[in-house]
């Protein structure tokens, strides 16, 4: 496909056509101060200089195997199979956009159907989409879905506190032009606090599962209070935690999201990720992205067909869910690929791995003078500790020692001044974790 731009003479066509003399004057509705904003940017760099940059970055990238990893926070250190770069990097996935015509990408479709079939699974939900961008953006899907729900008559939106901060920050910025109400992630409310705050404008209340601490809370009675209240209950989960705990559609979850990327799907940097939404079936008609089903030919062969695209660009703009219409396709697949390499009993594996190691370490920092681990609740692979030193002195003496430690609670949570929170995944061995202990050990001094 080449690109031919447009002749001056085209462009004064059309924009007689639509009754404007300039390129400028579309622009009429946007205030001056805002059509070309200052930006903070970095003087230009020549191809040379950017491709020397890439270059130090992409060594930079293959050298964090050298390091013990005990940091999660959303993005996790897992074991990824080798047959999953042999099958998705195969020439065929590798497309400019996700391409979903039925007659020509039964191979694409069928892997988007399978993809989706497995997180259904995962979840214990109807159905799910064909992803999105990541968890962050999923979870703001979520609201736009509540809000669908409660036709309109519903704004207010409660969010646990531990929920991870950048979701909570991008479902924010994400709906700040709305009328919304966004609750309960200011303070340090508990689920009972949460629920106490449910009443007739509440379209959705969201919790974290196991929640950004690494707790595993008790979920009982909040699907029925949340449903009696008439609003619907939102799960953020970690997919690898579902190995072992039960899945949020038996605690009477109505949408579950997350991020994929502990799914197959390297660290790299931060992205590209996977954002999963599964969801019951009364509301697959209000999610952004796409669904596939699964059908017969004319000649009664099995084939599979885009069954929904809920976007502006197919239906009715007032009354698609969202513009959102990109899934992670290769990402997607690669979760697929992950799955349906580990099944079930692979699955669960890792999930107790990851669970008995942090215990491990969990035991062993909190036998250090100066440390103390928060054991008030159950946890899954991260744990809160409260540190002797600032976390940042403590993280430099452990990057000396080959060793990436915990997420700064500080950052967020103001008053988790000098907490850590450590993750550790079936990566670790117990010399890591060893050496976790006599580092932290050393840096307190």
């Amino acid at each position: 496909m080449s690109y031919v731009p447009h002749t001056d003479l085209e462009r004064q066509q059309m924009l007689s056509a639509i009754g404007v003399t300039t390129i400028e004057d579309l622009f009429e509705a946007v205030p001056s101060t805002h059509r070309f904003p200052k930006l903070d940017l970095p003087k230009p760099l020549s191809e040379m200089e950017v491709m020397a940059e890439l270059t130090a970055l992409s060594d930079a990238d293959e050298h964090v195997s050298d390091f013990a990893c005990f940091r999660g926070a959303g993005a996790y250190h897992h074991f990824i199979p080798s047959a999953i770069s042999h099958i998705v990097l195969r020439g065929e996935f590798l497309t400019a956009y996700t391409p979903y015509q039925p007659e020509i990408s039964q191979g694409t479709l069928q892997a988007i159907f399978e993809y989706q079939s497995m997180m259904c699974a995962l979840t214990g939900m109807d159905a799910a989409n064909a992803s999105h961008y990541d968890g962050a953006t999923s979870l703001a899907e979520a609201v736009t879905v509540a809000v669908d729900a409660g036709r309109g008559k519903r704004n207010k939106i409660i969010l646990s506190h531990a929920i991870n901060p950048q979701y909570r920050a991008v479902v924010r910025t994400y709906h700040q032009g709305r009328d919304l109400k966004i609750v309960g992630d200011s303070g340090r409310a508990d689920i009972p606090d949460l629920i106490d705050l449910l009443d007739d404008k509440t379209a959705m209340l969201a919790v974290s599962y196991p929640n950004f601490f690494g707790q595993i809370e008790d979920l009982k009675l909040l699907a029925e209070k949340v449903h009696q209240a008439g609003a619907l209950l939102v799960m953020v989960v970690n997919p690898i935690s579902l190995g072992i705990l039960k899945p949020p559609g038996e605690l009477g979850a109505d949408i579950v999201v997350g991020e994929g990327q502990p799914l197959g799907i390297p660290l790299g940097f931060g992205g590209p990720y996977l954002g999963f939404f599964a969801t019951r079936t009364e509301y697959v008609r209000k999610i952004a992205g796409r669904i596939v089903g699964e059908t017969v030919d004319h000649d009664g062969r099995r084939a599979y067909v885009m069954t929904l695209r809920p976007r502006e660009q197919d239906i009715r703009r007032e009354k698609a869910s969202s513009n959102i219409c990109t899934n992670q396709g290769l990402m997607s697949l690669t979760a697929a690929v992950y799955m349906s390499l580990m099944g079930k009993h692979g699955m669960k594996k890792v999930a107790e791995l990851c669970y008995h190691k942090a215990h491990y370490a969990a035991k062993q920092i909190a036998a250090l003078p100066g440390f103390s681990v928060d054991t008030s609740k159950p946890f899954f692979n991260e744990f809160v500790v409260k540190c002797p030193r600032p976390v940042s002195e403590i993280n430099d003496a452990l990057i000396e020692k080959g060793i990436i430690g915990g997420y700064d609670l500080g950052q967020d949570y103001p008053h988790l001044k000098d907490h850590m929170l450590v993750c550790a995944t079936e990566m670790n061995t117990k010399d890591e974790i060893d050496g976790l202990v006599e580092g932290l050990k050393e840096a307190a001094k």
